[in-house]
């Protein structure tokens, strides 16, 4: 095993609120998919909100040290390099506050000013790296190793992969990306399609893959959020996917919930299913769909997969 497949292969876990509730079939799948692939998960002691939302916007200070926080666990109390986030927004806070305390004096003062009144170690920018459950598997496993491992596979499904926006936006807080061969792309990311076309899925071609789904507004104006949402699922459809993959609980929360919405308030029915990556590479694995937790979803996919020989 390479030193690099080896920095990845037990990494500090992070499963942020939204695996906690709603994403809670996010969160049993990866552990499942980690288990199966012989993968440690450690999941950081006593982990706080990244402040994602609310916090964020009152105070983007406290944002950044809530996110350092966590890195500070991750690094200096359980002696990680890596820390792993399934949750888009929290992948996304925890780079952004990285990001900040390389490069906003401001954002060091106050961070190092509540974490000395808290009682821990002030994080430093550097300490540990964040990545996201994609980068995990690619990184600890690579396609060549988890091919070995499929067992039955998705048999071609036809698949939208869904990145969301947060995942590569903005550039600046992931210089580890748009690097040449073998690095995510921002533009046009592919780390779920290489990992479901070796789990093998049909990945069709889907422009909206880092298309906002309107989360952050889905309780201010609904009505927009819904709509936003109807674009994907129907460019989805358009382009052929019987279901939409995705990474993140509150764009899969988003799309199952408006994709009802839409038939009620607007009369626009789509059928595709909405399925958690790791979900999808769990039954691949040879997992059951009750390991992976597919009855939990909104979306019931069950019919499909059974029909597909998948569960």
């Amino acid at each position: 095993m390479s030193d690099e497949r080896e920095k990845y292969k037990n990494v500090a876990y992070y499963p942020g609120c939204a695996l906690e509730g709603t994403g809670h079939a996010y969160n049993k799948s990866t552990k499942a998919i980690g288990k199966a692939l012989d993968l440690g998960l450690e999941e950081v002691k006593n982990w706080n909100c990244c402040g994602a939302m609310e916090v964020k916007n009152i105070d983007p200070k406290l944002q950044t040290y809530l996110s350092s926080r966590v890195m500070s666990i991750a690094s200096n109390e359980m002696d990680h390099d890596v820390v792993m986030a399934p949750c888009n927004g929290c992948y996304h806070n925890l780079k952004k506050a990285e990001y900040e305390l390389e490069n906003d004096q401001e954002a060091v003062e106050v961070v190092d000013q509540i974490s000395n009144k808290a009682g821990h170690e002030t994080y430093k920018a550097g300490e540990i790296e964040t990545i996201h459950a994609l980068d995990w598997i690619k990184k600890a496993v690579g396609e060549e190793e988890l091919e070995k491992k499929i067992k039955g596979g998705l048999k071609g499904l036809k698949v939208a992969n869904y990145y969301g926006c947060m995942y590569t936006r903005p550039r600046n807080i992931y210089p580890e990306k748009d690097q040449g061969e073998g690095s995510e792309s921002t533009l046009k990311p592919h780390y779920m399609d290489d990992l479901l076309a070796v789990a093998g899925a049909d990945n069709v071609e889907f422009p909206l893959k880092t298309a906002c789904c309107g989360g952050a507004h889905t309780l201010s104006d609904s009505d927009t959020s819904t709509k936003l949402v109807l674009n994907i699922l129907m460019a989805a459809e358009a382009s052929g996917a019987e279901v939409i993959a995705t990474e993140c609980p509150t764009c899969h929360t988003g799309l199952e919930m408006h994709q009802i919405r839409a038939e009620k308030m607007f009369g626009k029915k789509t059928n595709v299913k909405i399925v958690y990556f790791t979900q999808l590479l769990g039954m691949a694995l040879g997992l059951s769909k009750r390991k992976v937790g597919l009855q939990e979803n909104i979306s019931d996919s069950y019919a499909l997969m059974k029909e597909k020989g998948i569960a």
